[in-house]
């Protein structure tokens, strides 16, 4: 299943690299790939697909599981500090998960809110993140705690 994960992250960022303009959006940069830790570990790539409006692909792993959230993020600046943005937007994901019960797939609904910073003179982009979410089927519900630091490289 990882090997699943790790393909499609890294189509993903074939593809997206072939579509990428020369031009950056208002944040200073068009395409960055990192990581993202909180409760576990993730491969993040974020791409603006115009002006302020950004997809982000997140593959969680973490020892119960693995989570696969797309996210689109509508992204402002913040007056007086440069390189900072806030953003918004929604979101949907697929988890595999080893529970009590045994092995389970579930799909959810996710939101994102959530600061962005892109460091002047340096490909290096950081955010923080909260991502509440809504996962459907026998036990689920709202879980708040999903987000993280994301830490990328930017091109």
């Amino acid at each position: 299943m990882r090997i699943l994960c790790l393909n499609v992250v890294f189509i993903l960022l074939v593809s997206s690299l072939q579509a990428q303009s020369k031009s950056s959006g208002s944040s200073g940069y068009q395409t960055a790939l990192g990581v993202k830790v909180w409760d576990g570990g993730g491969i993040s790539l974020k791409h603006f697909v115009n002006g302020n409006n950004a997809l982000e692909f997140i593959g969680y792993f973490w020892r119960q599981g693995v989570r696969i959230t797309g996210l689109y993020e509508i992204h402002g600046p913040i007056n007086g500090a440069a390189g900072l943005q806030w953003y918004i937007g929604p979101g949907a994901h697929i988890g595999f998960y080893n529970t009590r019960n045994g092995d389970r797939s579930f799909i959810g609904i996710d939101g994102v809110l959530g600061l962005d910073y892109k460091f002047k003179g340096a490909p290096i982009n950081m955010s923080l993140d909260w991502q509440p979410s809504f996962e459907f089927g026998d036990n689920r519900g709202f879980v708040g705690s999903w987000g993280g630091l994301g830490i990328r490289y930017t091109f």
